[in-house]
This record gives C-alpha cells, sequence and structure tokens, in this order.
C-alpha cells in the first residue's frame, strides 16, 4: 500500500501548485503557500516527521531564499536606478541603431545576452536581468518574460562557470567522475543542447509572434528564421567546441562572449534581417492579460551617452566573470575558504537540532551583492538627485512584496519535500517525498526509462528551481538506475542535467522572480502555461536524440 500511496501523496503538493496557478490563474504569492502548507500536513501524518523537524525545514527554506531575494532586489534596483537616471532611455536607443525589429531584438538580448549572463552568473540572474531590457524596449511585460525564460535554456547546463554540471559530477564522487568522464559527460551534455539549442532563438519569437501580436501567427517568426539560426550557431559552435576541449566551466560563458558581437555586427550590417521590421501593436491595443500588474513608470529621457548608460552593465558583467573564474584566488576567497572564511560566510548551524538545516550566507559571493553595490555606483556615473534614487527604492520595494512571498513559502516547500522523512519515528526509513516521485518515474524499464530520465531532470528543477540543485537530487538516482537496467550512465546523467536546464524554462522560482523584475505578480501561471510549449518541444527531441544515440548508434 505505501509503495502507491506515498508516491502518489508525494506528487500533490506540486501538482496543487500547477492547478491552481494554471487553470484558475491564481498567483504563486498563494499558490505556494498552500502548497507548502499541504506538504508539512503530509510530513505531518504521512511521513511521521515530527513537529520540530517540520518547522526547522521550513525555516531553513526561508534562509535559503535569501540568496534568490538579494539576486532579486539587486536586478530589479539595477533596472529602476537606470529608469530614474535616464540611463534605459539611452540604452533603448543603443538597441534602436542596430534594429528597431523587436524580432531582432528579441534574439541579441534574450539569447546572446542572457547566455553570456548565465555562463557567469546563472541561478535566475539572466532572465531577471534581460526582461527589464526587453521592457524598456516596449516589449508587453509578459512577452519579455517569457522570451527571457525561453532563450535561458541551452546556457544553463554550463551556467555559473559550469556549476550544474560540476555539481552532478561531485555526486558521483571522485572514483567515478575521472577527467575522462568528465570530459566525456561535457561533450554529451553539448552536442544534444546545441543541436535543439539552435533552434532556441527561433522557437522563443515564434511563441512571441504567436501570443503577442494583432495577427496570432508564427508567420512573422519564419520570416527571421535564417537570422535565428545563425545567432544559434554564432552561440552553440563555440559552446560545443569549449565542451569536449576545455570541460564544463566555460562553453556558455565563452560561447556567449565569442557570439554576441557576431551577432550585433551582422544586425547592424542588415545580414539576414527580412527588410520590412514587424513590431508588437500599439501599447493602447495590448491584451490587458500582456500588461504588468503595478503601474509602469516610465524611463526618464535623457543626453547620456552609450557608454555612461552601459556601464554598470559592464561592470556587473566584468565583476561576475573575474570573481568565478576558478583560476583566481577571488572565487574561493568569496566562497568563504581561507582566513577570511568567517567574513565572507556567515555560518548558521543546524536549526533545533535537525539535521540538513544548516546554512551559510555567503553574501559576498551572491550575484544580487554585485547588483546592489552598482547600483549605488550609478548615483555618480549618471549624476542622480536623491529624489531620483528615493523613487527607484521606492518602487523596487513595491515590486518585491508578491515575489518575497511566494518564493519564501516555494523553497520552504522544497525542504519539506527533499528531507521529509530524514527524521521519521519509525525505524523503517521513509524516503523522502523527492525521492518517491522520482523512483516512481524510474520502474519503467530499460527503453521507457530514457525517456523519463529527462523528465526526472525537468521536475527537479521546476520543484527546486535550479538546475544545480535538481541535479544534485537525481544524479545518483539516475547514476544508479542506468546501471541496473544496463543503460550507458554518462547518457543518462548527461540526460538529467540537460533535462534539468530545461526544466529552467518553466521553474516556479525563476517565473516568480522574472514576474517581480518586469511587475507582472500573479501573472505566473499564464507565463508557465505559455513556457510549457517550448519546454515540451525541447525534452522530446532530447529524448529523440538520446534514443537514436542508445538504440540506433550503439554509444556507450
Amino acid at each position: 500500500m505505501e509503495t502507491v500511496v506515498l508516491p502518489l501523496l508525494a506528487f500533490l503538493p506540486i501538482l496543487v501548485s500547477l492547478v491552481l496557478m494554471m487553470a484558475f490563474n491564481i498567483p504563486a504569492k498563494i499558490s505556494l503557500p498552500i502548497s507548502w502548507l499541504l506538504a508539512c500536513v503530509f510530513g505531518l501524518i504521512f511521513w511521521k516527521m515530527d513537529w520540530l523537524s517540520v518547522f526547522a525545514y521550513s525555516i531553513s527554506g526561508v534562509l535559503n531564499s535569501l540568496d534568490v531575494l538579494i539576486t532579486i532586489t539587486g536586478a530589479i534596483i539595477v533596472m529602476n536606478m537606470l529608469k530614474e537616471s535616464g540611463g534605459t532611455h539611452s540604452i533603448n536607443n543603443g538597441f534602436k541603431s542596430i534594429t528597431k525589429d523587436v524580432r531582432i531584438q528579441a534574439i541579441i538580448i534574450g539569447w546572446m545576452f542572457a547566455s553570456f549572463i548565465e555562463g557567469a552568473a546563472g541561478f535566475g540572474t539572466p532572465a531577471a536581468l534581460a526582461a527589464p531590457l526587453l521592457v524598456s524596449l516596449g516589449f508587453p511585460p509578459v512577452a519579455a518574460a517569457v522570451v527571457a525564460l525561453i532563450c535561458d535554456s541551452t546556457a544553463v547546463s554550463f551556467g555559473a562557470i559550469g556549476t550544474p554540471t560540476i555539481q552532478s559530477l561531485t555526486c558521483l564522487g571522485s572514483e567515478i567522475a575521472t577527467d575522462s568522464y568528465s570530459s566525456s559527460l561535457s561533450m554529451w551534455v553539448s552536442i544534444p543542447h546545441a543541436i535543439v539549442g539552435t533552434f532556441i532563438p527561433f522557437i522563443a519569437v515564434a511563441v512571441m509572434c504567436k501570443f503577442f501580436s494583432k495577427e496570432k501567427s508564427f508567420k512573422p517568426a519564419f520570416e527571421v528564421l535564417p537570422f535565428a539560426i545563425f545567432a544559434g550557431l554564432c552561440f552553440t559552435i563555440p559552446y560545443t567546441l569549449i565542451a569536449c576541449f576545455l570541460g564544463p566551466e566555460f562553453p556558455s560563458l565563452l560561447g556567449a562572449l565569442i557570439g554576441l558581437p557576431i551577432v550585433i555586427f551582422a544586425a547592424k550590417k542588415g545580414f539576414l534581417i527580412p527588410k520590412k521590421q514587424w513590431n508588437f501593436p500599439d501599447q493602447n491595443e495590448w491584451d490587458e492579460s500582456w500588461k504588468s500588474t503595478v503601474e509602469a513608470t516610465k524611463p526618464k529621457e535623457s543626453n547620456l551617452s552609450l557608454i555612461r548608460a552601459w556601464l554598470p552593465y559592464i561592470i556587473i558583467a566584468v565583476i561576475l566573470v573575474i570573481t568565478r573564474l576558478p583560476f583566481l584566488p577571488i572565487k574561493s576567497t568569496l566562497n568563504g575558504n581561507g582566513v577570511l572564511a568567517e567574513v565572507f560566510a556567515i555560518k548558521i548551524p543546524e536549526l533545533f537540532g535537525v539535521g540538513n538545516t544548516s546554512y551559510t550566507f555567503k553574501w559576498a559571493w551572491l550575484p544580487g551583492t554585485i547588483f546592489i553595490l552598482v547600483s549605488f555606483l550609478i548615483i555618480p556615473i549618471h549624476k542622480m538627485k536623491r529624489q531620483e534614487v528615493g523613487q527607484a527604492w521606492k518602487n523596487t520595494g513595491k515590486q518585491l512584496l508578491g515575489a518575497a512571498i511566494a518564493i519564501v513559502s516555494g523553497l520552504a516547500l522544497v525542504q519539506i519535500m527533499r528531507y521529509s522523512g530524514s527524521n521519521a519515528f519509525d525505524s523503517t526509513e521513509t524516503k523522502s517525498m523527492i525521492f518517491y516521485m522520482a523512483e516512481s518515474l524510474s520502474k519503467v524499464g530499460k527503453v521507457f526509462y530514457v525517456i523519463i530520465a529527462p523528465i526526472i531532470g525537468v521536475l527537479g528543477a521546476f520543484v527546486s528551481g535550479s538546475n544545480t540543485v535538481s541535479n544534485s537530487l537525481f544524479t545518483n538516482l539516475q547514476y544508479q538506475s542506468a546501471l541496473n537496467l544496463g543503460l550507458p550512465t554518462i547518457l543518462i546523467v548527461a540526460l538529467q542535467i540537460i533535462g534539468g536546464a530545461v526544466g529552467n524554462m518553466i521553474c516556479v522560482n525563476n517565473t516568480v522572480a522574472v514576474c517581480a523584475t518586469v511587475g507582472t505578480n500573479g501573472k505566473e501561471g499564464k507565463i508557465i502555461r505559455i513556457t510549457i510549449a517550448p519546454t515540451i518541444v525541447y525534452t522530446i527531441l532530447i529524448i529523440i536524440i538520446f534514443v537514436l544515440l542508445i538504440f540506433a548508434f550503439n554509444v556507450a
């Protein structure tokens, strides 16, 4: 009975949040607290957890949410400071000088710029930075969020200087994850990603044209198909070569760094760009569902030079890269190692003696800390007045409230689901809710497991909000299932890593974060309903590639 009931109950909190958001348009700030409460009740009754453990894991989720909240706060305050200083106005004019076609703007910012930020920082940062830039160019806020989420997918497996893939290797241990295994894994993660990812710029534009235009048609997207494929290749070719020859740290970062100037140059020269421009309808014709839920403030007009306007973002990018290069001592120091460990990493021990509840606040390592520090540099760089600074922070506070509730309750839910059963009263060790979810999906046989493996990765990212966390949860399960079923372990682990990256399009945390930055709080369900289709397409194409690799070409 337990083998049937517990897996079903394990899925229920996630299903409830999905149904509430997607079927009833209930915002995440309401649906996620309900799901957290349901997980707590199930933990107490069916997983035999004690009240203290439920409380401790919930508080642990609150503490872990600080990392995400600080990143979102930083991204929003930079955006609002630039709006008030006139920097956004100058940046808009700069992009319009490259092209006024919003399809091309979506590719340059949503695909190339966001992939660079993903390679440097990851953890929801790319969409949080790219979406506001798109809004400032005149994109409907919901359209900007959708484009940013779809495009932030292929780069994710090697995001934050390769963290998700490195996390999988760490989970496997040094006996398995040898240098040759690591190289092969990077190769088999990158090649399928590149095959499908080359078409992601087109898919993002196609979704944008279909849902956010008068004609509700894919036709305008096909007009830019040659340029979209070109932009896809400008990233995926160096991305794959770097993954195959240098390993998992730099494919996304260097792939975007190489591809971005090429794509901008091509756009300025009109290479493969249709002569007829395409744009959204006039703002007074927008559907209400496309708009922000908070009063949008228009960017202040200014005569700032393009260099001064972009300087905050340039400083952010430079600091992110320098602080994340593994061969420099800065990364280790900011991560809380060495003599300054206690300064850069504030450690909170296990809460109330409950295991797996300790927390380390690496404040100096967070991308959000960099954003906030740079936001103060904007004041002298753009010569801002006190009133403008105050207005920027006021607007930021309004945008953050709903997102904070959703993120805090979402991560509290994740902690309950991860560690339910860790402190069970009964002598038989009850597996966690998340383990039951994955294990039930894995009992499908050899052929079907290849289909299920990436879905486990997608599910892990959707629940936890992170490809890295998804990999930490399920890499060993995937590896062991592959051994049991006689499947090539390296390809199944690659499927896990790729699936976790694809799940980035629909993961609740990223959706809430991007909604906060563009003021569309409460529309998370609508956005997930749109992004779930490209998520399914990406996943199906990846499955086809791996089925061919394993069963047609016998790749071991």
